[in-house]
């Protein structure tokens, strides 16, 4: 059964079919389709649906462990975070995206940390790696105050709206990472 994972101001929990219409809203503006690589737009309905459906199944064939990003005190949806296993068992792929109401406050990064402790600690994968569009800087931010590390940047690596992405890639290892929380203490 997949956990509910907390943070100091976060829930991340399993998707339910009842977050439909917030995935829909959130995920369906352009600005988020347009600084991920696989959020589509438009976002049309009963896309939200299909995806949360997928996601149960991903968990429990080990290939996917998504949650829902809440905030703690009023529960409301704000993204979603997640690894993708790769074949093999001993990595994954960490990506995540926030509504743009929720922009800029770091969301995405106490998010990211729980999901690498959970990656490492729980799923012991021994890298979990994780790419962004070059042309969203914060995204990297939101990986280096995680605790990743720069990887390499890989000129054209994918095709966003027809056109060459560069793309920036960064990894955590197991057995190197430490938690940005952690090292102040």
């Amino acid at each position: 059964m997949q956990p509910v994972l907390t943070t100091k101001r976060l829930s991340l929990r399993p998707f339910q079919l009842a977050d439909a219409a917030e995935v829909q809203h959130l995920a369906g503006d352009w600005a988020i389709a347009d600084t991920t690589l696989n959020v589509p737009h438009p976002y049309e309905d009963g896309m939200a649906e299909t995806w949360i459906r997928s996601l149960g199944d991903g968990f429990h064939s080990g290939t996917v462990a998504t949650f829902a990003m809440t905030l703690s005190k009023s529960h409301d949806l704000i993204g979603a975070v997640g690894l993708r296993f790769e074949k093999g068992g001993n990595s994954a792929e960490l990506g995540y995206w926030v509504g743009r109401p929720f922009w800029g406050v770091g969301y995405a990064t106490e998010a990211t940390i729980a999901i690498l402790q959970y990656g490492f600690q729980e799923l012991e994968f021994e890298t979990i790696g994780a790419s962004h569009l070059a042309r969203n800087p914060a995204s990297g931010r939101v990986m280096e105050k995680a605790g990743m590390k720069f990887e390499l940047t890989k000129p054209a690596g994918a095709m966003k709206w027809g056109k060459p992405e560069d793309i920036v890639r960064f990894h955590a290892k197991r057995n190197s990472w430490r938690s940005p929380k952690n090292q102040s203490q």
